[in-house]
C-alpha cells in the first residue's frame, strides 16, 4: 500500500483528492492546519467506507513542526505520493497591499512547498517511485489584477515543479502542477456569481474538485510515469 499525503486538505478540492486516493488504494495522510476537526471527520469517513486515512495537523509555514510529525511517519516507510494543496489567498491590488499580505502569502505556497516536500525526498528516492503534484492556478499562467501575491506564488511553484523534475527523474519520481481554473468550492462562492462563470469559462459552469481529484489520481497512477514537469490546467477552455 502506497503512502500519500495531502495537504490542506479539509477544503474542497483537498477533500476530493483524499477520496480519490482512498479509494485507489493508498493510506492518506490528511493534513490541516486549524481545521483538524474536518481533516478527522473526513479520515473517519474514509475508514467507514473501508479505506485506509489519517488525519495530521501542522503550519506549512514552520519547518520545525513539520519535521516532528513527519519524521516519524517515514522512519519505516516513505510517503511516495505528495500533493501540495495547501495554499492561501490575501488579495490586494500591488499599491495597496500590506507587506504582510505579500509574505503571508508567498509563506504557505512557497516556502510551504519546501518545508514539506524536502524532507520527504530521500526516502522517496530510495524507494525509486514517487510522484508530487503541486496545486498551481490559472492566475500563475494569465495573471489576475488583485492577486499579484497569488500568482507570484504559485508561478514560483510552477518553476519549482519543473526544476525538481529534472532532478529526480532517473529515479522514477514525477513532479508535475495542476493549475485548476474555477473550482465549485465555497472558496469561490463570493468571487464568482453565475454571469461571471459564463463569461469568463467556454464550458459556462465551474469545474468540480472531482474532476481535478481525478486528475491527480491520474497524475499519481503508473500510467502516469512518463508525464513529468508539466503544468497541466484544468480550466474549461478559459486559456
Amino acid at each position: 500500500m502506497k503512502h500519500a499525503l495531502v495537504t490542506g486538505a479539509s477544503g474542497g478540492i483537498g477533500t476530493a483528492v483524499c477520496c480519490r486516493l482512498a479509494a485507489d488504494g493508498c493510506h492518506v495522510y490528511i493534513h490541516a492546519n486549524r481545521r483538524l476537526g474536518a481533516a478527522q471527520t473526513l479520515a473517519d469517513a474514509i475508514c467507514a467506507d473501508g479505506g485506509s486515512a489519517q488525519a495530521l495537523t501542522f503550519d506549512v509555514t514552520d519547518s520545525a513542526a513539520v519535521n516532528d510529525v513527519l519524521m516519524p511517519l517515514i522512519e519505516h516507510h516513505p510517503i511516495q505520493i505528495l500533493v501540495n494543496n495547501a495554499g492561501i489567498h490575501d488579495d490586494a491590488v500591488l499599491p495597496g497591499m500590506r507587506a504582510e499580505q505579500w509574505h503571508r502569502v508567498m509563506e504557505v505556497s512557497v516556502n510551504g512547498f519546501f518545508n514539506v516536500t524536502q524532507p520527504l525526498l530521500m526516502p522517496m528516492i530510495r524507494s525509486r517511485w514517487g510522484r508530487i503534484i503541486n496545486l498551481s492556478s490559472v492566475a500563475s499562467l494569465t495573471g489576475n489584477a488583485g492577486q499579484v501575491n497569488y500568482s507570484a506564488a504559485k508561478g514560483a511553484l510552477n518553476s519549482a515543479t519543473k526544476s525538481l523534475a529534472r532532478e529526480v527523474a532517473t529515479r522514477g519520481i514525477t513532479v508535475n502542477a495542476v493549475a485548476p481554473g474555477i473550482i465549485d468550492t465555497p472558496m469561490i462562492e463570493s468571487a464568482f456569481d453565475a454571469d461571471a462563470i459564463a463569461r469568463l469559462v467556454p464550458m459556462k459552469r465551474a469545474g468540480t474538485p472531482g474532476e481535478v481529484a481525478d486528475l491527480i489520481g491520474f497524475l499519481s497512477s503508473n500510467q502516469a510515469a512518463y508525464i513529468t514537469g508539466q503544468v497541466i490546467s484544468i480550466n474549461g477552455g478559459m486559456i
